[in-house]
């Protein structure tokens, strides 16, 4: 056996490398190696190797893929345009795959994305919208992120303030934020409108959508705004125009309903008087878009349904209004059901009762339509307590 020359005990490393078991020398690249590793360059010629294995066998991918979507004959996907798998796009090349290699050194870097997502930014101007059969202050509010109040500030000439003037084909101005939206009169002063609107005057000036420079405004009791110029009023709010039915319509004093409209009745002497406990006057228990909302005006709450349902009297009681109602509600009933307590029936398209008629419980006083200010058949129902005012049905009727 050939002992291998030592130099202080270790292998010296310009001594010819053994021969291979079998008997051969070692080839060339494994020789090259060999002297790699005795160098200490071991490690550093795999990487470089594994990197170029991995290069070698990415752009064999690519090519096999062009061959495969470039063959002929093939057809192109309907509603897709070039070659790539997604069929949107430039033809696949080593241009545009998911990732490229360095032109420089080693490694793989991520391509830079081809379409960027910018970020939501807020909006400042006013939008119009054009009303949908079906709409509802509640559900518009909803579509732009609002509240429903502010749909009816930022709208005075076309809904004063009444949820029921909305009708399909109108067009809302839609405010970029919550609050109101006001025309600027000759004379008006700053301090005076927002303390109006419960705000502070930097609210209007500093806000980008109004295009106000707080250095040329001026003194804020005479600023620098024209006439006519329309303001948003960012969290902006004041008390509603009252357009709904009174409260109060009792068999003892009717005659206070007579502002509604020609449905009022005279003077009423006795009738049935309620229970004091109350049932659903439709056949359907589902909201059809208004609910009982204070903040918006809405004291009531609309029932859904179909043209010609039935209405029912919630309690026992008197008829106190049977007609037109010159507001809004169309057709209406109103019954006064004693202890205090009244109920309201809008938009019907069929009464069935007349003033003065005692009606029990549960009895049909008339049919669901869409009268008045309505974008579809429903029923408008409101209960009323002489003491507490209009109240939320939903708190007096049993669970659907």
């Amino acid at each position: 056996m050939t002992e291998e020359p030592l130099r202080n005990g270790n292998p010296d490393p310009t001594a010819p490398a053994p021969a291979s078991p079998t008997g051969r020398k070692p080839g060339l690249l494994a020789r090259g190696l060999d002297a790699l590793t005795h160098l200490g360059l071991g490690e550093s010629a795999m990487r470089v190797g594994t990197h170029l294995l991995s290069l070698a066998l990415a752009l064999g991918i690519v090519w096999l893929m062009q061959a495969f979507y470039n063959q002929p004959g093939s057809e192109t996907p309907a509603g897709t345009t070039g070659n790539s798998p997604g069929g949107d796009g430039p033809p696949l090349s080593a241009a545009n795959i998911p990732y490229q290699v360095f032109q420089t050194g080693f490694g793989i870097s991520r391509l830079a994305q081809l379409h960027t997502n910018i970020p939501t930014r807020p909006r400042l101007d006013i939008v119009t919208y054009i009303v949908q059969p079906g709409d509802t202050v509640f559900g518009i509010a909803e579509k732009f992120g609002l509240q429903p109040q502010t749909i009816l500030w930022g709208n005075d000439s076309t809904l004063w303030d009444d949820p029921h003037n909305l009708k399909p084909g109108q067009e809302l101005n839609i405010l970029p934020v919550n609050g109101t939206y006001y025309q600027w009169h000759s004379g008006d002063g700053l301090n005076g409108v927002a303390d109006y609107f419960n705000v502070e005057p930097e609210v209007i000036v500093n806000y980008p959508g109004n295009d106000l420079d707080l250095h040329t405004i001026g003194d804020y009791a005479n600023p620098n705004i024209p006439a006519g110029t329309w303001l948003i009023i960012p969290g902006g709010e004041r008390e509603f125009v009252s357009w709904s039915a009174p409260v109060g319509v009792t068999r003892e004093n009717p005659a206070t309903a007579q502002v509604l409209g020609s449905g009022a009745c005279g003077a009423i002497s006795g009738g049935a008087v309620g229970y004091g406990t109350f049932v659903w006057p439709t056949d359907s228990h589902v909201l059809s878009g208004n609910n009982y909302s204070p903040e918006s005006n809405h004291r009531g709450i609309d029932l859904s349904g179909h043209e010609g349902s039935p209405i029912y009297a919630t309690d026992s009681g008197v008829i106190v209004y049977s007609g037109w109602n010159d507001y809004g509600y169309g057709n209406m009933i109103m019954i006064d059901h004693g202890r205090d307590w009244q109920s309201l029936y809008a938009h019907l398209s069929v009464i069935s009762v007349s003033c003065g008629q005692s009606v029990g419980q549960g009895d049909t006083i008339g049919l669901m339509g869409s009268t008045g200010n309505s974008t579809g058949p429903h029923l408008h129902f409101e209960l009323m307590n002489s003491v507490y005012g209009k109240v939320n049905p939903y708190n007096f009727l049993p669970a659907p």
